[in-house]
C-alpha cells in the first residue's frame, strides 16, 4: 500500500492536480471528505491499484483499520453510454438480493467536482482471483476441476435471475441485443482504429447476415472470465465475488458463454492477447469442450450456433484492444510498457481468431 502521492496517477489536492499536464485519477483530499461523509475510517489514506486496469481504474483505499475499494472509470473525456459508474454499482445492488456473489455497494458518487469522473466504493472481498497462480488450497486436481465447475455454475445462475420483473426488467433491452451489438461495435470501430485492418468490416457483415435467433433472455455480464471472479482462498472452491461490470445488460446469455469459451485457455488453444489467466491450461481445469457441455446439461439451451458467438466476442475484443492501443500511442498509458504495445500483433491475432470461429459454424 503506499502512504503518500505519487505525484502524476495520485496527488493530495486540486491544487496539486491543476499543476499537472491532465488530470490525476485519484484525489485524496476529496475522497477522505467523501469517505468522512459516510463513515468509513479514520485519518489519511493508504492506496494501492489492482485489477487489469486496461478501462475502468479499481484501488484498494485503507483508512485506518477499515479497506475499500473504489471503482472509477478512465481519464476524460469519455465516450458516450460507456464507463458508467452508477450503472454498473446499480446492476451489483439489484442482483445481490438474487444471490448472485457481488460485492457490497458502499456508497455512489455522481457529483463529477469530486474526482472528475463519477465513481462508485465497494466491499473490499477477502478472496484472490486466479490469472497464473492458484492459492495452495486449490491446487490439488480435484480442486482445479472444482474450480472451473465453479466457473460455469456461476454463469448459470447469473443467466437464471428473472429479468421480466422488478427494475431489472428495466436495465436493458434484450430484443434485438445481437444486432445492436454488431451496430455498435462496428460504429466504435470507426472512433478508436489508427489504421485499416478489413478484417473488421468482412467480420461485421458476416455476423450481421448471420445473426442466430435469441432462446431466452438474461442478464448479460458482458466481459465473464476467470480472471473477473475472486474465489475464496481455502478449499472447497467457491466464487465470492463476479467482479466488473461495466459492460452488463439484458440480452442474449449465450454472448457470455461465446466469450467465455473464445477467451478460455487449455492445453489445446492458441494463445491470444485475452488470455488472462493462462493457469487454466494446467492439468485438471475443464476443457473449453467440458465447459460447454456443462454448461449446456446445466441450461439444455441449444449450442450450435455457438461458434457464432465465438466470433462477436473476438471481433469485438479486437475493437476494444484497438482502442487501448490507440489510447497507449497517444500517451494515455505511458507506463503500460507491456500489454498495450503487443496489440500492435495482438488486434489482427484476435481478428484472425474470430475468422476462424466463423468459418467453423
Amino acid at each position: 500500500m503506499h502512504s503518500v502521492p505519487d505525484g502524476g496517477e495520485v496527488v493530495a489536492t486540486r491544487g496539486d492536480a491543476d499543476a499537472l499536464p491532465s488530470p490525476p485519477l485519484l484525489l485524496l483530499e476529496p475522497v477522505a471528505d467523501f469517505l468522512d461523509k459516510h463513515g468509513i475510517g479514520q485519518g489519511p489514506l493508504a492506496w494501492k491499484r489492482i485489477g487489469d486496469g486496461h478501462s475502468n481504474i479499481t484501488y484498494l483505499i485503507r483508512r485506518g483499520t477499515q479497506d475499500v475499494v473504489l471503482r472509477r472509470g478512465p481519464r476524460p473525456p469519455l465516450p458516450k453510454s460507456t464507463h458508467d459508474m452508477v450503472r454498473e454499482a446499480r446492476i451489483q445492488q439489484l442482483l445481490r438480493p438474487h444471490g448472485v456473489p457481488v460485492p457490497r455497494i458502499i456508497a455512489v458518487c455522481d457529483d463529477e467536482s469530486v474526482l472528475g469522473v463519477p465513481f462508485y466504493l465497494m466491499e473490499a472481498l477477502d478472496g484472490i482471483v486466479i490469472t497464473d497462480t492458484v492459492p495452495p488450497d486449490l491446487d490439488t486436481p480435484d480442486q482445479r476441476e472444482a474450480t472451473s465447475e465453479a466457473l460455469v455454475d456461476v454463469l448459470v445462475d447469473l443467466h437464471d435471475v428473472d429479468v421480466t420483473a422488478g427494475e431489472l426488467a428495466t436495465f436493458g433491452r434484450p430484443e434485438g441485443y445481437l444486432q445492436r451489438q454488431v451496430e455498435r461495435f462496428a460504429s466504435l470501430w470507426k472512433v478508436n482504429t489508427t489504421r485499416d485492418l478489413p478484417q473488421v468490416n468482412e467480420l461485421a457483415d458476416w455476423l450481421g447476415s448471420n445473426l442466430p435467433p435469441s432462446q431466452t433472455q438474461s442478464v448479460v455480464h458482458g466481459d465473464y472470465r476467470m480472471g473477473n471472479l475472486m474465489f475464496a482462498r481455502d478449499a472447497p472452491a467457491r466464487v465470492i465475488g463476479i467482479l466488473d461490470w461495466e459492460m452488463a445488460t439484458l440480452g442474449d446469455p449465450l454472448a457470455d458463454l461465446g466469450y467465455l469459451t473464445a477467451t478460455y485457455a487449455d492445453e489445446h488453444s492458441t494463445a491470444t492477447p485475452l488470455e488472462l489467466s493462462p493457469v487454466t491450461r494446467r492439468p485438471g481445469f475443464l476443457t473449453t469442450h467440458q465447459i460447454v457441455d456443462r454448461y449446456r446439461t446445466r441450461t439444455h439451451l441449444d449450442l450450435t450456433p455457438l461458434p457464432w458467438y465465438q466470433t462477436l466476442a473476438l471481433w469485438k475484443a479486437g475493437i476494444f484492444s484497438e482502442a487501448i492501443y490507440a489510447r497507449w500511442l497517444n500517451g494515455e498509458s505511458p507506463h503500460d510498457t507491456t500489454f498495450a504495445p503487443s496489440l500492435k500483433e495482438g488486434v489482427p491475432a484476435l481478428l484472425r481468431k474470430a475468422q476462424e470461429y466463423s468459418r467453423s459454424l
